[in-house]
Order: structure tokens, then C-alpha cells, then sequence
């Protein structure tokens, strides 16, 4: 575990989660294009939610979700929560308003604090937002190194076709070019410092 994760919180830090959206050509379909719309990037986009342990290795990587989907559907949704154990801490950004469902398998939720309907934050909530900041931004470097390395994964539109399931296969080509950029930049040195 690194030294910045046991300072903060112990050994106990199972993941980290966040999410990236992957832009896509514009389906001609209008109800693809209202589900595949995404406020945030403006574009036609699909997300995937990533799961990236304290070392700063990819341990978990969703299937491709429409644009438009929320976080938090995302989360509960693609399974993730169930490889949680009891008494395990699952780290995220203020839109993954997951804490019941984590809560389900006896594990916690630590996010930055939230300012909304507040003047200011407390001392504790303060320090308690710097801490998980301060690991939680290795979730950002990795997904920044995954886009870096893989150009299919940047700011080109993902061809169509990529999203479709072909007959007699489980995962659509998009699916699976997830699943291999994160499995290679697993192969590469790590972006977090193990000291």
C-alpha cells in the first residue's frame, strides 16, 4: 500500500472509482443519439466506469455505458460493488452518490465534502477533502496515461460499428478496446510512487 494511502486511510482502501467518456461518431438512430448525448463533453460519447487500485493499477474496467447515463447508475449497475469485503474503502468524486450501495456490502464511501448550501467547510471536511484529493487524483493519471498511449481512446470519434455486439459474441469491439488499452497500461510502469 502506498504511504499516502496508509497515512490517510490505513490499509483499507480497496478501490478508487471514476469515469471517462470515449467520444463517438453520431448515431443516425435518434433515440442512440438522445442516449449517447452527453451534456458534459457536448459530443456523442460512451463512458466506462474504471476501478484503479492504490498501486495505480487498473483492477476493474466496465463495459461501454451510453453518454448519458449517470455515475452512480454505472457503479451499481456493472457489478463492481459486489468484489467489495467488509470493512473496505471505496474512494470517489462528488457525482457518485453510491454510499447506500457500498453501505450493502459493509464497505465505505469516501468523497471531497460537498459546498453546496454552505457558506464554508469545516475544519474537519476540509482536512478530510485534502486527504482523499490527494490519492484520489491517481484514478485521473492513469485514465490520463490509458488516453495518452491509445489514440483510439482520445478525442477522434469512435466509428459506429464499434458499438454494435456481433452475432454469437458477448462484447462489442468498443468493449474490448477498453479492456485491452487498460490491461496494457497495466503492463507499463506505474504513474503512483509505491514509497
Amino acid at each position: 500500500m502506498p504511504m499516502g494511502f496508509r497515512q490517510a486511510f490505513g490499509c483499507r482502501v480497496a478501490v478508487i472509482v471514476d469515469c471517462f467518456e470515449v467520444f463517438i461518431e453520431r448515431p443516425s438512430n435518434l433515440l442512440a443519439r438522445a442516449q449517447t448525448w452527453s451534456n458534459y463533453k457536448h459530443h456523442h460519447t460512451v463512458t466506462f466506469l474504471i476501478g484503479v487500485a492504490p498501486q495505480g493499477y487498473v483492477t476493474y474496467i466496465s463495459c461501454a455505458w451510453r453518454g448519458r447515463v449517470s455515475d452512480k447508475q454505472i457503479t451499481i449497475q456493472s457489478g463492481l460493488l459486489k468484489n467489495l469485503l467488509p470493512g473496505d474503502i471505496v474512494l470517489a468524486d462528488r457525482g457518485f452518490d453510491i454510499g447506500d450501495s457500498v453501505g450493502f456490502y459493509c464497505a465505505s464511501l469516501k468523497m471531497p465534502a460537498f459546498t453546496r448550501g454552505k457558506s464554508q467547510l469545516s475544519a474537519y471536511e476540509v482536512e478530510e477533502t485534502r486527504k482523499i484529493a490527494n490519492v484520489r487524483i491517481r484514478v485521473e493519471r492513469v485514465i490520463g496515461l490509458v488516453r495518452r498511449k491509445y489514440q483510439i481512446l482520445q478525442s477522434r470519434a469512435v466509428p459506429i460499428e464499434h458499438m454494435l455486439t456481433k452475432p454469437g459474441e458477448a462484447l462489442a469491439l468498443i468493449d474490448k478496446i477498453g479492456v485491452i488499452c487498460c490491461a496494457l497500461s497495466n503492463l507499463s510502469v506505474s504513474v503512483v510512487p509505491l514509497e
